[in-house]
């Protein structure tokens, strides 16, 4: 393997001491450091945004000899060291007050052990503000301040409003600091996942420039195609090989997993980095970025706000609601679309608004796979292998076990979650059947209050309709009345027409009838 791939690896010095393989993003970070002081980006995990960060650390300590051969290196004449202060609150997990006061009472002790302390330094942030201040009366040279996950707290205290309130009161206090000790400080760049809105943690902090949704720095993190195609060259010819696929098939599946993510209207896509650099490293396709884990909050949000999982394919909205998550989340996009499980795919320009969708077959896949085990009645160890038991009978034809199986996965719902039935019921039969649209080709035709669906394979096509408190025969006699079946009639596959049933009484599919 001609290449080393810093997988899990975010410090820059690292990267480049150990001849790591690198994509140059520092003509980028010369652009943002020669334009202002303060900054905000956020970006889904595993992006790159410590990476960035740790980029940006080393260019602040004027270690050129880290950027030798890299675009800086003939745009940069100074190199100049400044003082760094870097928090990091990815490392804890904050279930109360006291986990975020320990974490920032560490960071500031570690920092006083270097630049010293007044006694009357009693707070967080007159701590803070008295570092500043001394690192800079020190060296001469004004502070470099970097926050990676900022937002760790204010995510995991999710439906914790109080905790949230807390938290959000002793952060915006700390944030504070950072703007009244202006004249001390030379550069400032907080990332996150998520932008809680103004009303929140950066109320006090209101001179950042928020690069997320900025075209010139769509590219800051992850792989453009053009990055790819530059760097990556001959290791796409060799997973080609390995996956016995040509040249032009490889970058079609690359493309398909791990492409599409927008950060900006009209700007280009860009690749999930950690799996693309999984994908080489292993040389086969899997779901990297989704095997890290998915912050269970999403689910959370989107029951107690009763979610229509069908609404997730065409979302429209706006820049203000993409932009700010409001601290007690009575809107569940906004976090989604943050989180990196929702992506512009379009911009309406006369109306200023952007239509989401999921940016990749991993993503939407992986999302699929993840509701299923909180909407039906199915672990999460077996929930991939039910998928795989539809798809097989849909493929040789065997509705009745693919109906018990249905039934199942409606069986011992907790009742809490059907407070909504109808709703819980379409949301499970679409997180069902979009699964299996991975496997065979599926199509919905939706309107208020049922899914009609036509599911094909080689052999067989389905023509279902689905009744809420109507009659199984209602359904049939709906297929034939409105002849769904007419696009299909020259079609030699053998052709169902299937009408289904559900009672709200046993909370269940109650019956099918098929027309063959």
């Amino acid at each position: 393997m001609s290449k080393i791939y810093p997988i899990g690896i975010q410090n820059f010095e690292k990267i480049r001491r150990d001849g790591y393989f690198y994509i140059d993003k520092t003509a980028l970070v010369y652009q943002m450091v020669k334009s202002g002081s303060y900054f905000f980006l956020s970006r889904p995990r595993r992006f790159g945004k410590s990476l960035l960060v740790s980029t940006l650390e080393a260019y602040f300590e004027g270690k050129r000899e880290l950027f030798e051969g890299l675009a800086i290196e003939k745009l940069e004449k100074d190199w100049t060291k400044h003082p760094i202060l870097h928090i990091d609150l990815n490392t804890e997990k904050y279930e109360s007050l006291e986990s975020l006061e320990n974490i920032l009472n560490d960071t500031l002790y570690k920092w006083e052990k270097v630049y010293g302390t007044e006694p009357s330094e009693t707070s967080l942030p007159l701590r803070f503000k008295g570092i500043i201040r001394r690192a800079y009366e020190q060296t001469g040279n004004r502070v470099a301040i970097f926050v990676d996950e900022y937002d760790k707290p204010m995510l995991q205290a999710i439906g914790n409003e109080e905790l949230q309130k807390a938290f959000r009161n002793t952060l915006q206090a700390f944030y504070g600091a950072i703007k009244t000790m202006d004249g001390y400080i030379k550069f400032a760049f907080l990332t996150g996942v998520t932008k809680f809105g103004k009303i929140s943690v950066f109320s006090a902090l209101n001179n950042l420039i928020d690069l997320s949704m900025d075209e010139r720095y769509a590219a800051i993190c992850g792989m453009t195609e053009k990055e790819i195609h530059d760097n990556l060259e001959e290791d796409l010819l060799e997973l080609a090989g390995k996956q016995k696929m040509s040249y032009e098939e490889v970058c079609r599946e690359l493309k398909t997993c791990y492409d599409g993510y927008h950060f900006v209207e009209n700007s280009v896509g860009i690749y999930n980095p950690f799996s693309v650099l999984n994908t080489f490293f292993k040389m086969k396709f899997g779901s990297y970025w989704f095997e890290t884990g998915t912050p269970t909050y999403l689910v959370e949000l989107l029951k107690a706000h009763h979610y229509d999982l069908h609404c997730m394919t065409h979302i429209e909205t706006d820049a203000d609601i993409l932009n700010s998550v409001d601290s007690a989340s009575t809107n569940p996009i906004p976090v989604i679309y943050q989180s990196g499980y929702l992506t512009i795919k379009n911009y309406d320009q006369e109306f200023a608004t952007y239509q989401l969708g999921f940016p990749n077959r991993e993503v939407e896949e992986g999302f699929m796979k993840f509701l299923l085990p909180f909407y039906a009645n199915t672990d999460k160890v077996e929930s991939p292998f039910q998928i795989q038991k539809f798809v097989r009978e849909v493929r040789s034809g065997d509705y009745e076990s693919f109906f018990h199986r249905l039934q199942s996965f409606f069986a011992d719902t907790p009742y809490e979650l059907i407070r909504d039935q109808e709703l819980h019921y379409q949301n499970v039969l679409f997180i069902v059947f979009k699964l299996i649209g991975f496997y065979v080709k599926a199509e919905y035709h939706t309107s208020q209050g049922r899914i009609d669906l036509v599911l094909q394979t080689d052999a067989f096509i389905y023509i279902m309709e689905f009744k809420l408190e109507g009659s199984a025969e209602e359904a049939l006699s709906q297929i034939n009345e409105k002849n769904y079946a007419q696009p299909f009639a020259a079609d030699p596959r053998k052709l169902f027409k299937i009408g289904i049933n559900f009672s709200s009484l046993t909370r269940n599919i109650e019956k099918w009838i098929v027309e063959e």
